[in-house]
């Protein structure tokens, strides 16, 4: 029996797949690899021929067959069937970068917006319906109301992209692809990019969703639903099915994307553990996708609330952390000596009349082998069917409630220890979810009578005044590989989002559950990730020729400082802080970066010149040359790992670029960590511009000697002032 919390990461998720598992053929002991090569210089015929040609040379001339996908639009590479010894000679190859198995990763909206400041009538730019946002996931249901085309034009002249398959675009969903290296699909999954499976639909209609008024789930949650440029096209790339999203496939997904001409591309997936950035599909189909000027948003998987569990590390990636926002929903029990308990679940049900209430400890199912201590915990097949039938259960544990509906009961209250404001299960009966000294006290009074009731309540709307924090499922830092580099980047709502279904796709995980619904509730930080899609879609509408990592620092300098569950967590939890929609497209100074800033962090991270040739092309210059010229990367944050006891001496050098006030002068505000002996200075303190686009450049030192810490981490902030923006980079002290 599963816990609650794992139940409620599998709604969440959709797929708990090993991320360590390959797929083999079952005539032979040959997996799938991706054989990265990086760069891509020749046509599309050369870069196959020489393909295969390569795979001749190493498995023979039955080559062909074991060949699987080639990479030929954006890079350069192809995926294969191979044996462990022909993977030890391509990776003896010139012009291979990189051999990694190809592995599963991880699948990992109303008042959300308005939570975040971003309301519907918000200012507009003309050109929001030439913004094209590239989804990576599951797939699509077109048919949503969330994807029709009322009013649109055809797509824009640069577009390229293609739809297949058993699938009509319109001029909403202009390019939909589905990728299956392997060709083996489930009985549930679409041979197209339609959607079976509901990630996909959620996620696209989250980022760039028309806008919907009424939308709900079974009555509950009702508002408008849109994503954050509902103007804007969508184009899909189906990786993602029942059986996870191979790395083959993703990477075929990142290939025809750049290669189509998106302007954002959306990946609520990753590998279930962080891996060096060129055995990882979506770094290595992020980093061609921004030598193309295009930025990736990626969820930063959902294994939190342990540390260093964040997959997504690269710097030219947008990590998302899932935040609550300040709507939930409370599903009250009112007990028959007039006590009302506010439970959690999403309940549609009404039930008629108070019902007689049991303790699940008081109907162990004797026949099968059950005690008391067993059948408290509502297991299968563990309660009496002839003590609970018609009554309403009070379970010490939580689950999917299928144990409890079979068993005959109308109605469940379940216990459940963990963060409430994350609970958002959907039942197939009615069902409240209670803290654990809440459950005393309706054990009490069940204890106090021989004719305990209770009713179960509908779920209605409340405010969370906690909110915004970051949830326990989100997953942390410091970066596992890169420990210069915060991560996640920052942080969005995905707890409770409502957004478009497909209609073949359950709302629960009970079987024969057949409720259909349009729209549904999940939580993820499958579901942040897109809300920051749509936003910095929507700065690029603005700000058209910004390159990615201009919207990205647009995005981090303005999120809102937040606090956290967890002290130890900080920035690690929630990175720079929470997204502010309105202040990222104004944010007056951008910590820019280009390609050359990128391939010089690789060579500091110990790449040799020949992989940086073969990773960006024959003209790149050799890594002594790039690392005189950059020693740093312009990153907009500030993250120092520290031993304890030992002296911290450390200088950042970086650039800012002026995208406000032609004339301007900015003053640096430190906000110091609360730890003797830390000191933070700024060269200069002052920075004065005089035109737009202007670049000056200033020293961040920070020295200290950590001794007694109470937590591993310190934190502070530079703040740069100009009386009108606040550009905002935190600085992070960790001890490993």
């Amino acid at each position: 029996m599963k816990n609650h919390l794992s139940f409620i990461y599998s709604c969440c998720v959709l797929l708990l797949l090993s991320a360590s598992s390959i797929q083999a053929d079952p005539d032979d002991n040959r997996n799938v690899y991706v054989v990265y090569m990086g760069h891509n210089t020749q046509d599309h015929t050369s870069a196959s021929s020489l393909h295969l040609s390569m795979l001749k040379q190493v498995i023979g001339r039955d080559a062909e067959k074991h060949l699987l996908q080639r990479y030929t639009k954006s890079f350069h590479g192809f995926s294969a069937r191979l044996t462990e010894e022909e993977v030890k000679v391509f990776k003896g190859m010139n012009g291979v970068v990189s051999v990694f198995p190809s592995r599963n990763n991880k699948l990992a909206t109303t008042s959300s917006w308005d939570f975040l400041g971003f309301p519907l009538t918000v200012n507009r730019s003309t050109t929001e319906s030439d913004i094209i946002i590239g989804v990576i996931d599951t797939g699509i249901w077109p048919e949503s109301p969330s994807f029709t085309d009322m009013g649109y034009g055809p797509p824009p002249p640069k577009w390229k992209g293609i739809c297949e398959g058993n699938f009509s675009c319109n001029n909403k969903i202009i390019g939909a692809r589905y990728f299956k290296a392997d060709g083996r699909y489930d009985p549930q999954d679409f041979q197209s990019p339609r959607d079976s499976d509901g990630h996909g639909t959620h996620t696209a209609s989250t980022a760039a969703g028309n806008i919907v008024r009424n939308a709900n789930l079974l009555g509950l949650h009702t508002g408008t639903a849109r994503g954050g440029v509902p103007r804007a096209r969508i184009s899909v790339y189906k990786a993602c099915w029942t059986n996870g999203c191979q790395d083959a496939d993703v990477l075929s997904a990142f290939d025809a994307a750049i290669a189509d001409g998106v302007d954002i591309i959306t990946v609520s997936a990753g590998a279930a553990f962080a891996r060096e950035i060129f055995q990882d599909s979506s770094s290595i189909g992020a980093f061609h996708a921004m030598k193309n000027g295009i930025l990736t948003v990626q969820s930063a998987s959902n294994n939190g609330p342990s540390p260093q569990t964040t997959s997504s590390i690269a710097p030219w990636v947008l990590s998302v952390a899932a935040g609550s926002k300040n709507t939930d929903l409370i599903t009250p029990v009112r007990l028959g000596n007039g006590l009302v308990i506010n439970g959690f679940s999403t309940n549609p049900f009404e039930l008629d009349k108070m019902y007689h209430l049991i303790y699940a400890g008081d109907a162990p199912n004797i026949t099968a082998g059950f005690n008391s201590s067993r059948s408290r915990l509502c297991i299968k097949d563990s309660l009496d069917k002839n003590l609970v039938k018609g009554k309403i259960v009070l379970c010490d544990g939580s689950n999917n409630g299928e144990s409890v509906m079979l068993a005959g009961a109308v109605g469940c209250i379940m216990t459940y220890a963990g963060p409430f404001f994350e609970l958002m299960n959907s039942y197939t009966f009615p069902v409240s979810v209670v803290k654990p000294d809440q459950a005393k006290s309706i054990a009490r009074y069940i204890r106090s009578t021989r004719n305990a009731t209770a009713v179960i309540m509908k779920s209605e709307d409340v405010k969370n005044a906690s909110a915004p924090y970051v949830a326990s499922f989100s997953s942390r830092g410091p970066n596992p590989i890169h420990r210069s580099i915060l991560k996640p980047d920052l942080t969005a709502p995905g707890v409770k989002i409502l957004a478009a279904w497909p209609p073949v796709a359950p709302i629960t995980q009970v079987e024969g559950d057949s409720r259909v619904v349009p729209f549904n509730m999940i939580s993820g930080t499958s579901m942040a990730c897109p809300h920051v899609s749509g936003i910095a879609a929507y700065i690029k509408t603005f700000n058209p020729s910004w390159s990615p990592a201009a919207i990205k620092s647009a995005l981090m300098t303005t999120a809102s400082p937040m606090s956290t569950l967890v002290n130890s967590d900080a920035e690690f939890a929630y990175g720079a802080g929470y997204l502010n929609p309105l202040k990222a497209v104004r944010p007056g100074l951008v910590y820019d970066a280009g390609e050359i800033d990128y391939v010089s962090f690789l060579c500091q991270e110990g790449y040799s010149t020949e992989d940086i040739i073969s990773i960006f092309g024959d003209n790149t210059s050799s890594c002594s040359q790039l690392m005189e010229q950059t020693k740093v990367l312009n990153y907009p944050t500030f993250v120092i790992p520290a031993l304890r006891s030992q002296p911290i001496r450390v200088s950042f050098n970086r650039t800012v670029t002026n995208v406000g006030s032609a004339t301007s002068t900015y003053r640096a505000m430190i906000t110091q960590p609360h730890v003797s002996g830390l000191q933070i200075v700024v060269e200069p303190d002052v920075l004065q511009f005089k035109e737009i686009g202007q670049k000056l450049s200033f020293k961040l030192s920070v020295q200290a000697i950590l001794r007694v810490l109470d937590e591993p981490i310190v934190s502070g902030a530079l703040t740069w002032d100009d009386g009108v923006h606040q550009v905002r980079s935190p600085i992070v002290v960790h001890v490993p």
